[in-house]
């Protein structure tokens, strides 16, 4: 099997002090630094995600009710949508940024793009590209983000591992119910060892 990293928005406004932050985040940040550094020869790919939010919408409100509407976070060019600094050296093998979101809300990484020779592709195609079967999913948050991308990676014919310790969930019931969720769709969970 040929087997991908995602690493889904590790960044600063998801984390401790940013707009929309998820307790818990800086560490994940780390800890998928020194996951790279252990294991990053493992696999065929890494790449990341990132909400780059330009006009999403009503996926932004001043009265978010935190289930479809949330606080402005990510906006695009802004110091809050940067990664966080300890995912610096996971970001030196990252091979590729699909960035999503832009007008509408996006929630998994299969919705994002990267540039490839001046056009837009997509995370399925760019990871069939490469033949890629598999992919282990880490990052922020478990109950969200990580959630979308996992599902969507097994709709895409993906075998889908959520390595649930590089991971940051919102709140502790969400947080379950999107690991059932995750579990019932066929994604493997475990630690990341």
């Amino acid at each position: 099997m040929t087997r991908a990293l995602i690493i889904v928005d590790v960044q600063l406004d998801f984390c401790e002090g940013g707009s929309l932050a998820v307790e818990g985040g800086s560490a994940v940040a780390a800890g998928v630094t020194a996951h790279v550094a252990a294991h990053g020869g493992e696999y065929a790919a890494i790449v990341a995600t990132a909400d780059w939010h330009i006009d999403p919408g009503d996926h932004w409100s001043d009265e978010p009710d935190f289930v479809d509407s949330w606080p402005v976070h990510c906006e695009a060019e802004t110091a809050g949508a940067e990664f966080r600094p300890e995912l610096a050296g996971a970001l030196d093998h990252v091979q590729a940024v699909f960035r999503k979101g832009q007008y509408a809300a996006a929630y998994s990484g299969f919705e994002g793009s990267t540039e490839v020779d001046g056009s837009p592709v997509g995370l399925a195609d760019w990871l069939r590209q490469r033949d890629v079967t598999g992919v282990d999913v880490v990052g922020i948050a478990t109950d969200h983000c990580v959630r979308a991308t996992a599902l969507d990676a097994v709709a895409n014919g993906l075998e889908a591992t959520v390595l649930l310790d590089l991971t940051a969930g919102v709140a502790p019931e969400s947080t379950e119910a999107a690991v059932e969720a995750m579990r019932a769709s066929g994604v493997t969970l475990r630690q990341s060892t």
